[in-house]
């Protein structure tokens, strides 16, 4: 059986996605798809003149929808038309559009796969996706608080000055502004961060905001962040196409919050396996109400226009 994944939205991150995923064999087909054509068509030329350089074959088919028919997991990669946006939030009249058009679209294929959503809001976009879809939440996910999480190690590791692979740990929450950095979790070799032997304190309120100013600095050097979630979201379709049971932070289904937010989770080829619930300090706990609170208020303007 081919390893199948479509990607709706051939923009920045969306190819960036694939590229991630030829360069690194992760599936067989990639159905690229973006309602400009020549954009779709052009990424899919420039992947295919790559495929005697890498390191399996993966073939590429732009702009087929029937295509994803029989996709095991369609990316949904659908960005704004103005990129440079400080709050992901802005985005959100002209994302949950897009992405209302899309997905009957989509559901007329036949598809029967996996959601992963990269587009913003993504804990919202995530929520409307599976309610137009009508497919089971653990069938419906979003990458969540996974770049985030990954900058918070990266932030960490710099400050330590040790490999960021070292660090474990996440940022939970919105994938925006109110995430937060569960402090309480974030260990260097099983040693609770505020355990571990530094020269001078560590700073947290510091390393916080260079955590949560992080894709700024990107988006005003560059216009845009790619490759950080594109290799995140290439190990997530990685874990589901290989059934790892592997943990990720990402936005999935809470029923105690009835929302998806960022959260630690299972994942494997039935998509959601588990949702784990680390203990968090009294502040943590309401930093992760306070941050769904944000999501909720998002939502309820996207069922206003939707």
């Amino acid at each position: 059986m081919k390893r199948k994944v479509g990607i709706i939205g051939a923009g920045h991150v969306g190819s960036d996605v694939a590229f991630s995923l030829v360069t690194q064999g992760i599936c067989d087909e990639i159905v690229l798809i973006d309602k400009q054509e020549t954009k779709a068509m052009s990424e899919a030329l420039e992947l295919r003149d790559m495929s005697s350089m890498t390191r399996s074959y993966t073939e590429i088919i732009p702009n087929d929808l029937d295509a994803l028919s029989d996709a095991d997991i369609i990316v949904m990669a659908v960005g704004p038309e103005t990129l440079l946006r400080e709050d992901r939030m802005e985005e959100l009249i002209e994302t949950s559009k897009a992405v209302a058009e899309i997905i009957p679209k989509i559901l007329a294929t036949g598809f029967n796969g996996i959601f992963i959503n990269i587009t913003n809001p993504c804990d919202v976009i995530t929520a409307l996706i599976q309610k137009l879809s009508g497919f089971n939440h653990s069938r419906v996910f979003g990458t969540g608080t996974s770049l985030d999480t990954a900058r918070m190690r990266r932030v960490v590791g710099e400050v330590l000055n040790i490999n960021p692979k070292s660090v474990d740990g996440y940022v939970l929450g919105e994938h925006g502004e109110s995430q937060f950095v569960a402090w309480s979790t974030v260990r260097i070799g099983g040693v609770p961060l505020l355990d571990y032997q530094t020269n001078k304190p560590l700073d947290l309120a510091s390393l916080k905001q260079s955590v949560r100013g992080g894709g700024w600095n990107i988006l005003t050097g560059k216009g845009w962040t790619s490759f950080g979630i594109a290799t995140a979201t290439a190990q997530i379709v990685d874990a589901v196409l290989s059934n790892a049971k592997q943990v990720f932070p990402l936005a999935v289904f809470s029923k105690e919050m009835e929302i998806y937010i960022g959260q630690p989770a299972i994942i494997g080829s039935e998509g959601v396996t588990s949702i784990l619930k680390p203990p968090l300090t009294e502040e943590e706990k309401a930093d992760l109400i306070a941050s769904s609170n944000v999501i909720k208020a998002a939502l309820e303007t996207v069922n206003e226009n939707n």
